[in-house]
C-alpha cells in the first residue's frame, strides 16, 4: 500500500507547529504530516514525495504568507496536481483570496482563523474521505469507460465489470428499456427480492426511471452544481438513504444510443457534512447554540418584534465563582458541572426559547414571546430555583448559584448590541447586589458609562495635576534569583475614584490622543528613576517601558527617546522598550525601521503579549528583538493544559533558536514557577509570586536591602 501524506504550509512556525500537533494526534497513524514553513519550497518537497511513491490527498495552507500567498500557491499546485484537495486557512477579510481559489476550481474548503480544533479535524477527515471516494470514482469511471469500449466484444465482460464496481449501475436503451443493471443497483433500490420476478422487477425499475426524469434539488455544493448540467442529481429516499445519481449517453452493443446511470449511496458523507454544519453553530461541550447561532436568532427576533410591535427579553447570566471550582477540582469536573447545569436549565425553558453558551460559564437566553417584563423575571427566578439543589458529581457535592441580567425590547434597547450590553450591565449589578439574584436593566446602570466620561474628560489634565505615578515590577532570573530588569507600570491616582487601573484609562488615552504626553512622561520618569538608583550606588538595572500603538507611530519617537536618555545621562543599554504584536502589525515597514534605529542606538527591544497574534515568527525573523514576553493567558492555567504547554514550549524553543531571552508573565504560584523552571526550562519570569508592582520608594528599599547581591528573596 502506498504511503500517504498531508502537507501543511505556514511561514509562522508557532502556528505550523500547533497545526501539525493537532493533525498528528488524529491522523498520525495513517498519514505522514509534512510541515513546510517556506511556500517557495512546497513544489520541491512535493516532487520529492511523489518520487518516493507517497500519495498526497490533502494540502492545508495559510493565506497570509510573506513569500507567496496561500491562494497563489494552491492555484499553482492545482494546475499540476488537481486531484489533491486544497484547504485554506484564512482571516475574515480575505474574501478575494477565497474567490480566486473558487474561480480556479482549486478550493475544497476554507477554515477561518483562529480555527476550532474540532472543526479542523472534521473538515480534514471529510476531505480524506472525499478524496478516497473521488479516487475510487475515477477508477470506476475509467473501468466503466473501458467496459463500454469492449461491449461489442464481450457481453460477459460487461456483466463482470458491472458487478465489480462499487456504484449501482443501470443501463437502458434509447427506448427506455432496461438492458442491464448490477447487484449494487438492486441493493441500493432494495429490489433484490424481486430479481426472480421479471414483471415486478421491470415495473419497479420503470418507476425509478420516472423519478429520475423529475427535477430535483441538488446538494448545495459547487461541484454538484457543475455536475447538474450533465444530468446529476441527489435523491433522498423514503428509507433515509441519500443517493447521488449521474447519467451519460453511451453507444450500446448494437450501435444504438442508450443511457448509463450510476448511483452512489452518500448517506454517510451527507451526515458528516450535517455534523460539521451543526458544530459550526453549536457548543461542542453542552450541545447548546453558540454565539453565532444566538446572534442570528436575535436578529430575526428583532425584525419580527419590530413588525408586530411586541416585546421580547434577552437574559445574560453566568455561574457565580465557577472559576474556583475549575481551579480547585480541575476542568474535567468543571465541564461535567456545566453539562449538568445545562440539563437543568433546559427544563426551565418554554417552547421557542433559545439558550446559548456565550463562552466559559456565561450563557445567554432569548425569550421571543413575553407579554410583560414579569414573564422574564419568572424565568430568571426559575433558573435560580433549579440551580439551588446540590450537584452530586464524582463524589463531589457542589452548589452553584447564578447572577442574572435582563434587558427587555424595546424598553432597554432597540438593537442587538444595546440589548446585550444592557443585559450584561444588569448582570454585573446582580453581582454587586451579592450574586444569586436577577436584576433588570435600568438607566441608573449607565453610571459606569458616566464614570468613563468623567475619566476621559479629566485625563487631559491629569499630567498637569501630577496624578500619575509609576510602579515597577521586577523581572527575575530564577537560576540566580537576581532582578535582571524592572518593568515600569503607570497608575492614575484619581482624586475622586482613587487608583484607576491602566486597563481602564489607557484605552481612553489611546482614543483621545492623551497617550502621547502620558507616554513621554512615563519614559522621562522611568529613566530619571533608573539614573537615581545608579547615583545611589545600587547595582545597575535595565528599566523596561511599554510603548503604546499610537506612541509608536509618532515620527519623532526615536529622537524623543534619545533626548530623554541624554537629559537624564542614562546609557541606552539601561533602557528596554516593549511593543506588542498588535502594535507592529499596524505598519510592519514603519515598525522595522523604528526598531532598527533603536537597536543601532543600543536600546534593547521586547515583544510583549507574545503568542496572541498570528505573525509572531515573521517578527522574530524581521526584527532584532532581545526579549519576547509570553502572554499571561498562556501561563496562568499552564499546569495540566496540554495546549498551553505546547505553545509555551514552542515559544521557548523559538527563543533559544533565535538567541532571544524569553520571559513568562503572570507567574503567581510556587507550583507554576517550579513547573516552568524544571519542566520547560524557562529562566526569566515576572509575576506576583516574586513581587507585585512596587512604587519607586518601595523598590528602592528592596534594592538597598539586596545591595550586595541584588537578589530577590522568595520564601518557599
Amino acid at each position: 500500500m502506498r504511503e500517504k501524506a498531508i502537507i501543511c504550509v505556514d511561514d509562522d512556525r508557532v502556528i505550523l507547529s500547533i497545526l501539525g500537533e493537532q493533525l498528528k494526534r488524529c491522523f498520525g497513524n495513517q498519514y505522514n504530516i509534512e510541515l513546510i514553513d517556506n511556500s517557495l519550497e512546497v513544489l520541491d518537497v512535493w516532487t520529492e514525495l511523489v518520487a518516493e511513491g507517497i500519495e498526497i490527498p490533502v494540502i492545508i495552507s495559510d493565506q497570509n504568507m510573506a513569500k507567496m500567498s496561500g491562494d497563489k500557491l494552491l492555484i499553482e499546485l492545482h494546475k499540476l496536481y488537481p486531484q489533491t484537495l486544497k484547504i485554506l486557512l484564512t482571516g475574515a477579510t480575505e474574501a478575494v483570496a477565497i474567490r480566486n481559489l473558487v474561480n480556479a476550481g482549486a478550493l475544497y474548503r476554507y477554515i477561518p482563523k483562529p480555527w476550532d480544533e474540532t472543526d479542523l479535524l472534521l473538515t480534514v477527515s471529510e476531505a480524506l474521505r472525499s478524496y478516497k471516494q473521488e479516487q475510487q470514482l475515477a477508477q470506476q469511471n475509467q473501468l466503466l469507460i473501458a467496459t463500454n469500449q469492449q461491449l461489442q466484444e464481450s457481453l460477459s465482460l460487461l456483466v463482470a465489470t458491472l458487478e465489480a464496481t462499487a456504484d449501482g449501475i443501470l443501463v437502458v436503451d434509447n427506448c427506455g428499456k432496461v438492458v442491464r443493471f448490477n447487484q449494487k443497483f438492486a441493493d441500493i433500490w432494495e429490489i433484490s427480492n424481486l430479481l426472480s420476478n421479471k414483471l415486478a422487477k421491470t415495473q419497479v425499475i420503470n418507476l425509478i426511471l420516472q423519478q429520475l426524469s423529475q427535477p430535483y434539488c441538488c446538494h448545495l455544493d459547487h461541484k454538484a452544481a457543475q455536475l447538474n448540467s450533465n444530468n446529476y442529481s441527489i435523491l433522498e429516499l423514503k428509507n433515509g438513504k441519500i443517493i447521488e445519481c449521474y447519467s451519460q449517453i453511451q453507444k450500446l452493443q448494437d450501435q444504438n444510443l442508450g443511457r448509463v446511470w450510476s448511483f452512489r449511496d452518500v448517506t454517510e458523507r451527507q451526515q458528516a457534512e450535517k455534523l460539521i454544519k451543526h458544530q459550526a453553530f453549536h457548543d461542542t461541550l453542552t450541545g447548546l447554540a453558540n454565539r453565532n447561532l444566538f446572534n442570528h436568532h436575535l436578529t430575526e427576533t428583532l425584525h419580527k418584534a419590530n413588525k408586530s410591535q411586541t416585546k421580547f427579553a434577552v437574559i445574560f447570566f453566568d455561574l457565580d465563582r465557577f472559576k474556583t471550582i475549575n481551579d480547585s477540582l480541575g476542568h474535567a469536573i468543571g465541564d461535567l458541572l456545566l453539562r449538568s447545569v445545562v440539563e437543568r436549565l433546559l427544563n426551565c425553558l418554554r417552547e421557542g426559547d433559545l439558550l446559548s453558551r456565550w463562552g466559559g460559564d456565561e450563557f445567554t437566553l432569548l425569550l421571543p414571546q413575553i407579554n410583560s417584563p414579569q414573564d422574564a423575571t419568572r424565568i430568571a427566578q426559575r433558573i435560580l430555583d433549579t440551580l439551588h439543589p446540590a450537584f452530586e458529581l464524582n463524589d463531589h457535592c457542589l452548589r452553584v448559584t447564578s447572577s442574572i441580567g435582563i434587558a427587555i425590547y424595546p424598553d432597554h434597547g432597540k438593537d442587538a448590541e444595546t440589548l446585550l450590553k444592557n443585559a450584561d450591565a444588569a448582570l454585573y449589578r446582580a453581582k454587586e447586589e451579592g450574586r444569586n439574584n436577577y436584576q433588570q436593566y435600568n438607566s441608573a446602570l449607565n453610571s459606569q458609562a458616566q464614570k468613563l466620561l468623567k475619566l476621559e474628560t479629566r485625563l487631559h489634565y491629569a499630567l498637569e495635576t501630577q496624578e500619575f505615578v509609576l510602579y515597577y515590577q521586577p523581572i527575575i532570573d530564577v537560576i540566580t534569583n537576581r532582578i535582571v530588569k524592572v518593568e515600569a507600570l503607570v497608575r492614575w491616582q484619581h482624586p475622586e475614584f482613587g487608583l484607576v487601573s491602566p486597563n481602564i484609562f489607557i484605552p481612553l488615552a489611546e482614543e483621545n490622543g492623551a497617550i502621547i504626553p502620558i507616554g513621554k512622561w512615563i519614559l522621562e520618569t522611568a529613566c530619571a528613576q533608573n539614573r537615581l538608583w545608579q547615583k545611589m550606588g545600587l547595582t545597575p538595572l535595565k528599566v523596561s517601558v511599554n510603548l503604546s500603538p499610537k506612541q509608536f507611530q509618532q515620527r519623532n519617537l526615536v529622537s524623543t527617546v534619545g533626548q530623554i536618555l541624554a537629559r537624564n545621562k542614562l546609557l541606552p543599554s539601561c533602557l528596554e522598550l516593549e511593543i506588542t504584536e498588535t502594535t507592529a502589525m499596524q505598519n510592519t515597514d514603519l515598525a522595522k525601521n523604528i526598531i532598527m534605529q533603536f537597536h543601532d542606538m543600543g536600546i534593547t527591544l521586547a515583544m510583549d503579549d507574545f503568542g496572541t497574534g498570528y505573525c509572531s515568527l515573521s517578527y522574530l525573523k524581521q526584527f532584532p528583538l532581545d526579549t519576547i514576553k509570553i502572554d499571561q493567558s498562556f501561563i496562568k492555567n499552564l499546569i495540566g493544559n496540554p495546549e498551553d504547554i505546547a505553545i509555551v514550549s514552542a515559544i521557548l524553543s523559538l527563543g533559544q533558536a533565535f538567541n532571544i531571552n524569553v520571559v513568562a508573565e503572570g507567574v503567581e504560584s510556587k507550583e507554576l514557577r517550579n513547573f516552568l523552571t524544571t519542566t520547560l526550562q524557562c529562566r526569566y519570569m515576572q509575576g506576583h509570586y516574586f513581587s507585585r508592582p512596587l512604587s519607586g520608594k518601595d523598590l528602592t528599599k528592596l534594592l538597598k536591602h539586596n545591595i550586595l547581591r541584588n537578589q530577590v528573596q522568595i520564601l518557599d
